[in-house]
C-alpha cells in the first residue's frame, strides 16, 4: 500500500513525523504487515519512532526502480543534475534547525556535533553540485595511424549505500550526493539505530529538491536481513559501505561475489603522537577535542595517545584534569560536550575495554564509569576516561574502543613512536604534534595511515580532499576527485579516421 509523496515541512522532518514508511520509485510505502524496528533516543532511552523492517521483496523493488531509472538519468544534461543537488543544499538550509534536533534525538548528538554534521553534509552537497560539469575525459595518442583514442568517465550504474549510525547525515550525504550527481541511481540502507537521519530524511529532502522517481530508493531494515540482501544484490554496480572492519569484510565479499565494486571505509585506531618538543598546552587542547568529540564515536577519533616519556606524567595530569571537567549528560542540554553512546552494547563494550586494561596493569586516572542523566538508572553516558601506563597490546589500545577513552602509551624516541603507531591492523587516520614542523612531518610520513595531520588531532574531513585509509581500514576514497573515480568507470572509444591496413 502506498501514500502520496508529500513536500517536507519543518514538522515532517521531526522525529515525531510519520516514519513508518519506506521510499521506492518515488512512492512512500506504508509499513503494512511488516515487522517494525524501534528507534530510541540515547539520552532519554525513550522510543521515538518505529520504521518498517524491510524484506527481500522491498530490496528487489528498490533495485528494479533504480535500474529502470538509471539510463535516462545518465543521459540527463549536467545542468539538470547540478540543479537538483543545489536545490538539496537549499533544502538543508531551510531545515537546518530541524536536522540538528533530529540528530540529537536519534543519534545522541550534542549541539556542537549536530551543527557541524549538518554543515559537513552541506559542504559535501556543494562540492557534488560541481561534479556534473567537471566530469571529463582525456585523449590518448594511438599506435595505429589515423586513429583517435578517447577515454571518458561514465556512471557506474546503481550505487548501493550502506551507512552507519555515528554520523548518519554527513556519511550518507558523502556517498548519495556524489553518486546522484555523477549520473548513478542509489539504493540506500541506513543503520537500524538511525534510519531517519541516515535514510528517510534524504528522501523527503530530495522530494523538495525535485529529484525524479526511482533515482533514490530507501529501504530500512535489520542488518542481518536487508543488509545482506543489499550488499550482495546482483543489481548493484558499486557497494559503498561505512562501518566496522568486521562487517565490512563480509559486505566486501558479498559485493565482489556479485561483481560490484566495494568502496569500503572501515575501522580505525588513530594514534596521536606527541613528540618531546611539542607545545604541551596546544597538544592537550587537541587531545581533548580528538578524544571526546561525539563521545569518541568516530572512526577517526584518537584511539591511542603516544607520548614521549619525558612529557608523559605532565600530559596525563593535564589531560585528566581537563577531561574530568568536560560537561557530560543529556545531548538535549546545550552545554553538554560528552553525551550518551548509541546503545547498551556500545556502552558495555567501552566499559569492558577499560576494565580489561586496568586488570592488565594500567592505571585509571579519571572516569571509567557511567554518568547518570536526570536520575536515569541505565544511562548510556560514559565519563571521559584517562588510562596511564598502558601498553599497545592492552584492550583499550589494540581495539577500536569507540568511546571517550584516552589510553596513554609512552615512547623513548621517534623510531619507537612510529613503530607503536603502526603496530595495528588499521591505517585510517593519525596525528603528530611537535615543535619542529619538519621533524613532525618526517614522523607523519612514516606513519602508515591514509590521513595524517601535523599539529592537529585526527578528526578532520574536507569535502574536496580524499578521505580513506590503508590496511584493514578500507578500500577506496571519498570526497573530491577521488569519489568521482569510485562512482564512475572509464570507457575507451576509438575512432579510425583513415582506412586501416590489416595484415591479412
Amino acid at each position: 500500500m502506498t501514500r502520496q509523496a508529500s513536500q517536507p515541512t519543518e514538522g515532517s522532518l521531526s522525529i515525531d513525523a510519520d516514519w513508518g514508511v519506506q521510499y521506492v520509485d518515488g512512492e512512500w510505502i506504508e509499513r503494512g504487515d511488516r515487522d517494525g524496528i524501534d528507534v530510541f533516543d540515547p539520552s532519554t532511552r525513550e522510543r521515538v519512532a518505529t520504521v518498517p523492517a524491510g524484506t527481500t521483496d522491498d530490496v528487489d523493488a528498490a533495485y528494479d526502480a533504480a535500474e529502470s531509472a538509471q539510463p535516462e538519468w545518465a543521459e540527463t544534461p549536467p545542468h539538470r543534475k547540478a540543479s537538483v543537488i543545489r536545490s538539496f543544499v537549499d533544502a538543508l538550509d531551510d531545515h537546518f534547525g530541524a536536522l540538528q534536533t533530529l540528530l540529537t534525538e536519534e543519534s545522541g548528538s550534542c549541539a556542537t556535533k549536530a551543527k557541524f554534521e549538518v554543515m559537513t553534509a552541506k559542504g559535501v552537497a556543494q562540492e557534488a553540485a560541481g561534479f556534473p560539469t567537471r566530469l571529463s575525459g582525456e585523449l590518448k595518442d594511438s599506435l595505429i595511424p589515423g586513429k583517435d583514442n578517447r577515454v571518458e568517465r561514465i556512471p557506474a550504474g546503481v550505487v548501493t549505500v550502506i551507512t552507519p549510525w555515528n554520523f548518519p547525515l554527513s556519511l550518507t550525504a558523502r556517498a548519495v550526493l556524489p553518486a546522484l550527481a555523477l549520473g548513478n541511481t542509489v539504493v540506500l540502507k541506513p543503520a537500524p539505530n538511525t534510519p531517519v537521519s541516515g535514510g528517510l530524511v534524504f528522501a523527503r529532502l530530495f522530494e523538495e529538491a525535485g529529484l525524479e522517481p526511482g533515482l533514490l530508493n530507501v529501504v530500512t531494515g535489520r542488518d542481518e536481513e536487508v543488509g545482506d540482501a543489499i550488499s550482495g544484490h546482483s543489481g548493484a554496480d558499486v557497494v559503498a559501505f561505512t562501518g566496522s572492519t568486521e562487517v565490512g569484510r563480509r559486505v566486501g565479499k558479498r559485493a565482489v561475489d556479485s561483481l560490484a565494486f566495494p568502496a569500503l571505509e572501515l575501522g580505525g585506531n588513530a594514534p596521536f603522537v606527541v613528540l618531546d618538543d611539542a607545545d604541551l598546552d596546544a597538544a592537550v587542547d587537541a587531545a581533548v577535542y580528538g578524544t571526546v568529540y561525539h563521545s569518541g564515536q568516530a572512526c577517526i577519533s584518537i584511539n591511542r595517545h603516544l607520548v614521549h616519556e619525558s612529557l608523559a606524567d605532565e600530559y596525563v595530569d593535564r589531560l585528566a584534569d581537563r577531561l574530568a571537567d568536560v560537561p557530560t549528560g543529556s545531548a538535549h542540554d546545550e552545554e553538554t560536550v560528552v553525551g550518551p553512546l548509541i546503545d547498551e552494547r556500545q556502552r558495555d563494550s567501552v566499559l569492558e575495554h577499560v576494565d580489561d586494561t586496568v586488570e592488565a596493569g594500567a592505571t585509571l586516572e579519571t572516569g571509567g564509569e557511567t554518568v547518570s542523566i536526570d536520575g536515569l538508572d541505565d544511562s548510556l553516558v560514559v565519563a571521559p576516561t584517562v588510562l596511564s601506563e598502558v601498553t599497545n597490546d592492552m584492550a583499550a589500545a589494540c581495539n577500536e574502543h569507540f568511546g571517550p577513552v584516552a589510553p596513554v602509551i609512552t615512547f623513548a624516541d621517534d623510531d619507537e613512536a612510529v613503530e607503536l603507531a603502526n603496530d595495528t591492523e588499521y591505517g585510517l587516520a593519525a596525528a603528530v604534534f611537535g615543535g619542529d614542523i619538519g621533524r613532525a612531518e618526517t614522523v607523519a610520513d612514516a606513519v602508515d595511515a591514509g590521513m595524517v595531520h601535523v599539529n592537529d588531532q585526527p578528526i578532520n574531513e574536507e569535502p574536496h580532499v580524499p578521505f580513506g585509509g590503508r590496511k584493514a581500514s578500507g578500500i577506496g576514497r571519498y570526497n573530491g576527485e577521488a569519489v568521482v573515480r569510485e562512482f564512475t568507470e572509464p570507457k575507451w572509444v576509438s575512432v579510425q579516421r583513415k582506412q586501416r591496413r590489416y595484415p591479412f
